[in-house]
């Protein structure tokens, strides 16, 4: 089904459903009809790692409002991002499409050696806004898009070409020059942000105060307001007080009894603590943003017809050759690496007279999914012709079945400044394949038992890693996925040593 038709189709659904009510189900005596769809609100966090927040067990940053949507809503331990870099998940939030299948494998700027990437999103490709536009939905985006090129055909790519009312904040960058007001550095601002502002206003909440505009101003009608921050990619830019109130929380810390750093190989270090200040305000700045919004839907009366979902684009930056500002324990790695610390992500979702307040869902989802989800939450029809690699999560929200997924997948064939080398992976079951396509060595892992990924088992059961890595080829295929050519970087002698010691 081309562009053109999909769109017509949501139409003519929408023509027939609105004026209807939605029942919510799953709770008894909780659950009530809706006289209208539901809205939604999906916040996005930048860099943001499994173990950044209360809820998922951080002790250091302070997440009150976080936690509390924790509680309302359902808390996922295994989701993933489909990428562990930011640009490929964020097209495969809006797509229901793994990354490899729209060539968008890199994050958008980065270098196009060993493996070409696409730099845009296509207009082709019918996103979950376009979707609910046509169904009746306003749609607003606020903050960051990463998903069109950097040079003057940037424009055509952005949020309001790709089923966005409103676009705030959205552009080419991957990174705000800086989060103070007036967001310029260096000849370079943020292209789309609205006039207005004063010296000293923080970003994280200037888009918040943006975000708060636009729920006042489509109370009266579904919405979808899609706040992507910034946060907390760098730079590492921390508001005064946040910064001064963390370190001297650092202080009062006893100190650590391993390493602080654990290094991997040549000069790439993984933090082991959370300690960072400056980081450590920007979580809690993204914290205070999301209970604004929440705070704001409970006093519109909205809160009842409102679904809230939060997810990570990648894991938090660990790795990097001066430290990274997170630390992901007990997932190996962080932020460009295909460890469990680069790809899974705290997740929640909150469905109100459907999701059990405080429930917890242990089976393993991706970014993919978050499409066909929508969908069903909405009332509308699937499409898997769009969401082809997303599953709908609402049997496991209604707590009435599991998902039929044999594997997810993952596709970077990239360097990354963590450290990490062109890579792919595959998870079926607890198991866990990851494969260097530098020289095609493999490594096995089984995540239940070893959620670090510190015992290899790819020697033990050979017969096992035999068949996902078959299994990773023939979908690599099927995705028409680019692989790296030509000769490795200097450094390979190194990190192999590293790897076989």
């Amino acid at each position: 089904m081309n562009r053109r038709n999909f769109l017509k189709a949501m139409g003519a659904s929408a023509a027939l459903c609105l004026g209807g009510s939605v029942k919510a189900g799953g709770l008894g005596d909780g659950a009530r009809a809706r006289t209208r769809r539901p809205n939604f609100v999906f916040f996005l966090i930048d860099d943001m790692g499994w173990k950044d927040l209360g809820c998922y067990g951080s002790s250091f940053h302070e997440t009150p409002n976080i936690d509390r949507l924790a509680a309302e809503g359902m808390r996922f331990t295994q989701a993933y991002a489909a990428c562990p870099v930011c640009s490929p998940t964020r097209a495969s939030i809006v797509t229901g499409k793994y990354p490899a299948r729209l060539g968008i494998t890199q994050w958008i700027g980065g270098p196009n050696e060993p493996t070409p990437y696409r730099h845009y999103l296509p207009l082709e490709e019918v996103t979950i806004a376009e979707a609910l536009k046509r169904a009746g939905y306003a749609t607003g985006f606020v903050g960051k898009w990463h998903l069109s090129t950097r040079d003057e055909t940037r424009w055509q790519y952005y949020p309001d070409r790709q089923g966005f009312d409103v676009n705030i904040g959205g552009d080419w960058s991957g990174a705000p020059p800086t989060y103070f007001y007036p967001y310029e550095k260096r000849n370079r601002k943020l292209e789309t942000m609205p006039p207005g502002g004063e010296k000293g206003e923080y970003l994280t909440d200037r888009l918040t105060d943006e975000s708060l505009k636009f729920l006042d101003a489509n109370k009266y009608k579904p919405f979808l307001l899609y706040l992507s921050h910034y946060a907390v990619h760098t730079p590492l830019e921390s508001k005064k007080t946040l910064t001064e109130k963390y370190r001297a929380k650092a202080e009062k810390m006893p100190k650590p009894k391993g390493p602080h750093s654990k290094p991997v190989y040549g000069r790439y270090k993984t933090r082991m603590v959370q300690d960072h200040a400056v980081y450590a305000g920007m979580v809690q700045s993204v914290d205070e943003s999301i209970g604004r919004v929440l705070d704001k839907i409970r006093t519109l009366g909205l809160e009842q017809d409102t679904i809230v979902i939060f997810m990570s684009d990648n894991g938090g930056l660990s790795t990097v050759p001066r430290e990274g500002p997170t630390c992901n324990l007990p997932l190996r790695a962080g932020k460009g690496w295909l460890y469990e610390g680069g790809i899974r992500e705290p997740m929640l979702i909150k469905w109100p007279g459907v999701v059990r307040p405080g429930g917890e869902c242990h089976e393993p989802v991706t970014s993919t999914d978050f499409y066909p989800t929508m969908l069903e939450m909405a009332g509308l029809p699937q499409q898997p012709e769009q969401h082809i690699d997303g599953m709908s999560l609402t049997p496991l929200l209604r707590g009435t079945g599991t998902l039929s997924r044999d594997a997810m997948y993952w596709h970077y064939p990239h360097y990354h400044g963590s450290g990490n080398r062109p890579s792919g992976a595959v998870r079926a079951g607890d198991y866990k394949l990851i494969e260097w396509y530098e020289d095609g060595r493999v490594e096995l892992y089984n995540l239940k038992d070893d959620i670090g990924e510190q015992h290899d088992l790819a020697e033990a059961q050979p017969e096992r890693a035999a068949k996902l890595r078959r299994m990773l080829h023939v979908w690599r295929k099927q995705m028409n996925a680019k692989m790296p050519q030509g000769e490795p970087r200097k450094d390979f002698k190194v990190w192999q040593e590293s790897k076989r010691g």
